[in-house]
C-alpha cells in the first residue's frame, strides 16, 4: 500500500471522527447511535461518488451540444492523432488518446485558458500509464476541435502531466460518431 493510500485512509478516518465524537458527546444509547452513524456514512458515500462521478452523469441531465460539421485529423508519423483545439480561445496541440477516460490538461494550459483549477475542493486520485497522479476537476466552456464546438467539457488537470494535453473519451462519447480511415480520424458531432 502507497503511502499515498494510507494517507487517504486516516483524512477519510478523520472526516468520520467528526460526527461520530459529536454523537458520542450527546450520549446516545449504543445502537442510535450506531444507526445514526451509519445513514451519515451513508450520505457521505453517497456524496462522494455524485461528485467523483459527475463527469459520468452528463448524459442523464442532458446532452451538451456537439455541433457543426465533422473534423478530420490524420494520423501523425508517430501513429498517433493529434489535433489543434482551442480551449476557450487558446489553441493548444492534443493527443487524442481513446484510452483515456478523461480529458487532461497541464497546469500551464488549465492557467492559460483561464479554468478555475478551484472548481472542486477535492483532487481526485487517478491512475495514469506513469501511476497515480493527485488532479484537480475542471469545466471546459468551450472547446472546439476542426469544426466542432463542445460547451461544459469535464477535465482534469495536474502539474503531474508536464506539458501534455490529452482529449479522453468522455469528449469522444459527445460525438454522434468517431473512427478511422485509411490513417484519417474521423470525428462527427
Amino acid at each position: 500500500m502507497t503511502t499515498d493510500r494510507v494517507m487517504d485512509f486516516v483524512y477519510y478516518g478523520l472526516i468520520l471522527l467528526l460526527p461520530l465524537s459529536a454523537l458520542a458527546a450527546r450520549r446516545i444509547p449504543l445502537g442510535q447511535a450506531a444507526r445514526m452513524a451509519l445513514i451519515w456514512v451513508a450520505i457521505f458515500a453517497a456524496g462522494y461518488l455524485v461528485i467523483a462521478q459527475r463527469d459520468r452523469f452528463s448524459d442523464l441531465i442532458g446532452r451538451r451540444d456537439a455541433i457543426q460539421g465533422s473534423a478530420r485529423i490524420l494520423m501523425a508519423e508517430d501513429g498517433h492523432f493529434w489535433a489543434n483545439v482551442r480551449i476557450n480561445g487558446i489553441e493548444r496541440r492534443m493527443l487524442i488518446d481513446s484510452g483515456a477516460t478523461t480529458t487532461a490538461l497541464s497546469t500551464a494550459t488549465a492557467k492559460a485558458a483561464g479554468l478555475d483549477l478551484e472548481e472542486s475542493p477535492f483532487p481526485r486520485m487517478i491512475d495514469t500509464a506513469n501511476g497515480s497522479v493527485l488532479a484537480q476537476h475542471t469545466t471546459i466552456p468551450t472547446l472546439t476541435i476542426g469544426s466542432i464546438t463542445m460547451t461544459d467539457v469535464g477535465a482534469i488537470s495536474s502539474p503531474a502531466f508536464g506539458d501534455q494535453d490529452v482529449i479522453g473519451m468522455n469528449v469522444l462519447d459527445r460525438l454522434k460518431a468517431w473512427r478511422v480511415e485509411r490513417g484519417v480520424l474521423v470525428l462527427n458531432p
